[in-house]
């Protein structure tokens, strides 16, 4: 039985300049970088679930940007993806909003891997 979720993990194949996305426009601090072995570990500055990001490599059947889809939690959707947009990161679509739970905006890293904004409108939930 699984006990806990801890890390999700990503290819790309860039490995200094996902860090630098995921550090400078995302906003996550980098805890841990391998380049040696093409791995990086980073989380958002109130701790939670770890990203993991691996160098792609002939060894692994997994590419870059056809695995994990990453949910980054905002205070404020609107105000975030400009902010994300100034710093040159690509959305898909408009705002998602789900009246009274939640708002959702879904992106893409310089990978193609996709990465999700959202913003809890329900508290209570979360």
């Amino acid at each position: 039985m699984t006990q806990s979720f801890d890390l999700a993990w990503i290819v790309v194949k860039d490995i200094k300049e996902a860090v630098k996305f995921y550090t400078e426009t995302v906003g996550l601090k980098l805890l841990k970088l391998h380049e040696e072995f093409g791995w990086a570990e980073l989380q958002g500055p109130s701790g939670g679930a770890m990203l993991g990001i691996a160098q792609e490599n002939n060894n692994d059947p997994i590419k870059a940007g056809n695995n994990a889809c990453l949910t980054f939690t905002v205070e404020n959707l609107e105000k975030s993806r400009d902010s994300f947009l100034q710093k040159g990161a690509k959305f898909l679509g408009e705002i998602i909003e789900v009246p009274g739970h939640v708002k959702l905006l879904t992106g893409v890293d310089g990978d193609g891997n996709h990465f999700q904004l959202a913003q809890m409108l329900d508290k209570s939930c979360c």
